[in-house]
């Protein structure tokens, strides 16, 4: 199985956490190139179902399920859906979820899928199929919701005067390219020498906006709380300090036990239902990063399902809503 060369950011200390085993039954909740699914499929014995929402990386997984002997089930499907796909394959409980979070280096690399600024492309940014386009956005939102956006899941300072400058360029000529909007931002911003280039909070923001990527990965991780098995294993991998928010603060919440103050009231605590396997998350060492700068910002958590309830599903964001910006709510 090991015999494709893509090794996935920390692939190593992701599945040595995993620890899948003969007759275990695995998710790959983001199959991608494919790196976590073979690591896993090389233990024999092993069963995997691996999603992704990408029709091309469902494409090229085909030779992986037909060199699999029926060990791997891929489906194209968001991976917030991981509990529904189980079940549609007559799973009730799994031993491991993996899940390497955002956008793929295959998908930067096509400039026809639009998420880079570094290569021309139509400006898409849609990890699926469906829904709208990033030049969609750009071309419906107010410019307050677009500052919103931008600043919330960018973090660019600059957020505003990179809304304004939209909006007005807009009137004139909608924004179709990667190239267009980059050069607008690298108009507006400003940054010194040594500076990320200016484009890069925009194009992040856009790009989680557009896939909804931080509720997919809430309702994923609430998700494999649901089926992981006690004693089953959950690995996450992220590569900003927004996805690694939600990761640390989920396990944090689910892993927490007793507390309280001798001078109030006795609360029930929620019995834990995960027990933290990296108290620090662990991250790359420095040859991976010096062959894979993407490497540097990757931060990984893993945690060991106990016996006790899934947790209820707790408050939901108040971050900007797709369907709300798309009819102007």
């Amino acid at each position: 199985m090991s015999s494709v060369p893509h090794i996935p950011v920390l692939g190593r200390e992701a599945v040595d956490h995993l620890a899948p085993r003969a007759g275990g039954i695995y998710i790959d909740a983001t199959f991608g190139a494919g790196g976590y699914s073979r690591a896993i499929l090389d233990v024999p014995g092993t069963r995997l179902i691996a999603i992704d929402r990408d029709r091309t990386a469902i494409a090229g997984g085909a030779e992986l399920v037909e060199r699999s002997a029926g060990r791997l089930t891929l489906v194209e499907d968001r991976f917030s859906n991981l509990a529904e796909v189980c079940a549609a394959q007559g799973v009730d409980a799994v031993d491991g979820v993996v899940m390497d979070v955002g956008v793929s280096s295959m998908q930067l690399d096509q400039a026809g899928r639009g998420f880079s600024f570094r290569l021309d492309g139509p400006l898409d940014m849609r990890m699926g199929q469906a829904g709208p386009t990033a030049a969609d956005i750009v071309a419906r939102a107010s410019e307050s919701d677009l500052a919103d956006i931008i600043y919330l899941f960018g973090e660019e300072r600059q957020s505003r005067r990179i809304a304004r400058a939209i909006v007005a360029d807009r009137q004139e000529t909608p924004f179709t390219t990667t190239r267009a909007l980059a050069d607008l931002v690298g108009r507006v911003v400003r940054s010194k020498p040594g500076d990320i280039h200016p484009a890069t909070r925009t194009f992040q923001a856009l790009r989680i906006f557009v896939n909804e990527e931080l509720e997919e990965l809430q309702t994923a991780l609430a998700a494999a709380e649901r089926v992981l098995r006690p004693d089953g294993r959950l690995v996450v991998v992220s590569f900003h300090s927004l996805e690694d928010r939600i990761v640390k603060n989920f396990l944090s919440e689910r892993s927490k036990t007793g507390g309280g103050s001798r001078h109030l009231p006795e609360v029930a605590q929620t019995a834990p239902s995960f027990q933290l396997l990296t108290r620090r998350p662990v991250i790359a060492g420095e040859e991976e990063v010096a062959h894979n700068p993407r490497a540097r910002s990757a931060k990984l958590r893993a945690a060991e399902r106990t016996d006790a309830p899934a947790h209820d599903d707790g408050e939901t964001s108040s971050w900007p809503k797709l369907s709300d910006v798309m009819r102007g709510g």
